[in-house]
């Protein structure tokens, strides 16, 4: 063999092998971590484990109280919130019901990617009046366009909406989103204020996600009027009843493991795809058909993430269409072309 070419093969393969080490490496990680959530003990063995055991004392609770008052702020601000009839007074009573879990809090309202104060709690005397707007920095941007689903840590896009708030920066924050239709129309801005920590972060979350519920109800609500206008009946109709249209259940949230497992399984397959098709997946994106030039390989990879985390999980969540989009398409829908599989089809 040509010495000239030694090397550069020799390269090429040891390159090729670690890069299929270390998806076989992902995928082993991935089938281990599932794993570990089916290993749970049957009845029988936990039946024979009780025979054997006294039944155990329950311990005591050191702050029975300070429970007992955290659940019932919970509930009452859960039935605040269930209770509202317009889309203003959900937010007002996200705000109110939040009172008890933190320090400071603010609702900023999305129009036209631009983010406008619409009412605060626990901010100075001094802060700006509703209606103060605020260009999102990108990172931001991308809680407003959906790409990641809240931010929890303090940065430019905290400092960008405390910046018409206060001037003092707390040392833990939660920014999330409320959204409608896959589109984000509010953001949630906590904070810790004096305390170093958010003493009540799932409780704050859990609000958040009533409150979208809620939004998303009454919004459903308002079209089911709409479209329901009266008919005059004709002396010689026949009188039918027609039954209420019954509500489609909200949306279950997955479970945050299985999300990251899926999340990581898809970007193993779009992975694979980029590698060993790296010209098709260039011609792809420069015609914007993407999904033309790729189609065999992407719906051999889709039909496999399905097999592993069903049609619904996609269905709903879209994790693989969206792991496409981000590592294939740049992010840019209109380079994918007209796949079957798209949300936007």
């Amino acid at each position: 063999m040509d010495e000239n070419l030694r090397e550069p093969l020799k390269q090429m393969i040891h390159k090729w092998v670690n890069d299929r080490h270390q998806a076989i490496l992902e995928q082993v990680m991935l089938t281990w971590e599932e794993g570990m959530g089916r290993l749970t003990p049957d009845a029988a063995l936990l039946q024979k484990i009780q025979e054997l055991l006294e039944p155990p004392r329950p311990p005591e609770d050191p702050f029975p109280d300070v429970v007992s008052d955290t659940e019932n702020d919970l509930g009452a601000a859960l039935n605040l919130l269930e209770s509202s009839s317009s889309q203003g007074e959900v937010l007002k009573r996200l705000l109110e019901g939040l009172q008890p879990f933190v320090e400071r809090s603010a609702l900023f309202v999305i129009k036209q990617g631009i983010a406008s104060l619409y009412a605060t709690r626990g901010f100075e005397s001094d802060m700006p009046k509703p209606g103060a707007p605020v260009v999102p920095p990108p990172e931001l941007e991308e809680v407003i366009q959906c790409r990641v689903p809240f931010i929890a840590m303090p940065g430019p896009a905290y400092l960008a909406l405390l910046t018409i708030l206060s001037g003092f920066e707390a040392a833990d924050v939660c920014i999330l989103p409320l959204r409608l239709r896959r589109k984000t129309v509010a953001l949630l801005l906590v904070d810790s204020g004096l305390r170093q920590v958010i003493d009540h972060p799932n409780h704050v979350r859990a609000l958040a996600h009533t409150a979208e519920a809620t939004l998303s109800f009454l919004a459903g609500s308002k079209e089911d009027e709409k479209t329901s206008a009266p008919v005059e009946a004709h002396p010689s109709m026949p009188t039918q009843r027609i039954p209420e249209p019954i509500p489609e259940p909200a949306l279950p949230l997955l479970d945050s493991k299985i999300r990251a497992n899926a999340e990581r399984s898809a970007r193993v397959l779009v992975g694979d795809i980029e590698l060993y098709f790296p010209n098709k997946v260039t011609q792809g994106r420069q015609k914007g058909n993407l999904y033309a030039a790729l189609r065999d390989e992407l719906d051999r990879s889709l039909a496999s993430f399905v097999e592993r985390y069903t049609a619904d999980v996609e269905n709903h969540y879209h994790i693989f269409y969206q792991t496409v989009l981000q590592q294939l398409c740049d992010g840019d829908v209109t380079k994918l072309g007209q796949a079957p599989w798209s949300p936007h089809n």
